[in-house]
């Protein structure tokens, strides 16, 4: 296994024979924690940069595999999207376990817009665009769920 698998498996976590997206979303919430904590503006530039080598490294990759598009082994583009939901929603630890709830239900079910980024965009940017919107609708749908409960009663206060 060369440097790219190990990157887009992130250390083979992607061949994990079950919930392989679930498993590289638990990874990439594990790794964003600490770095979310100290700064989310940190945390979303790392997801665009993380993003972009993503993007250039599954075109390549898809090419070198005879035009294999989107294989469940590659899990990078869920770290970058669990990465926009926190990044997003905030560092709090119900915003954090709702990003990833959120992020894991909007990657699987595909609603939208998201559904088209998966169907109708090729190569490495359909493989990470889904993610990141699904990310970007997951760290939206955390902080309004946050704030329902707050104004249900719940007390809830944010570390700034």
């Amino acid at each position: 296994m060369n440097k790219r698998e190990h990157f887009l498996t992130l250390f083979k976590i992607g061949y994990t024979s079950k919930a392989p997206g679930t498993w590289g979303s638990a990874f990439g919430l594990i790794i964003g924690i600490p770095i979310l904590y100290f700064s989310a503006s940190t945390l979303f530039v790392l997801a665009i940069l993380v993003g972009i080598i993503a993007i250039k490294q599954i075109d390549i990759y898809e090419k070198e595999e005879g035009g294999i598009h989107d294989a469940s082994y590659i899990v990078i583009d869920e770290l970058i999207g669990i990465w926009f939901a926190m990044s997003i929603a905030g560092f709090h630890i119900l915003t954090i376990i709702f990003s990833f709830i959120f992020f894991r239900i909007y990657d699987i079910w595909k609603p939208s817009i998201i559904r088209k980024v998966d169907k109708n965009v090729e190569g490495g940017l359909g493989v990470v665009g889904d993610d990141v919107l699904a990310g970007f609708f997951a760290g939206i749908s955390s902080l309004l769920f946050v704030a329902i409960l707050s104004l249900i009663g719940f007390d809830i206060k944010f570390n700034v």
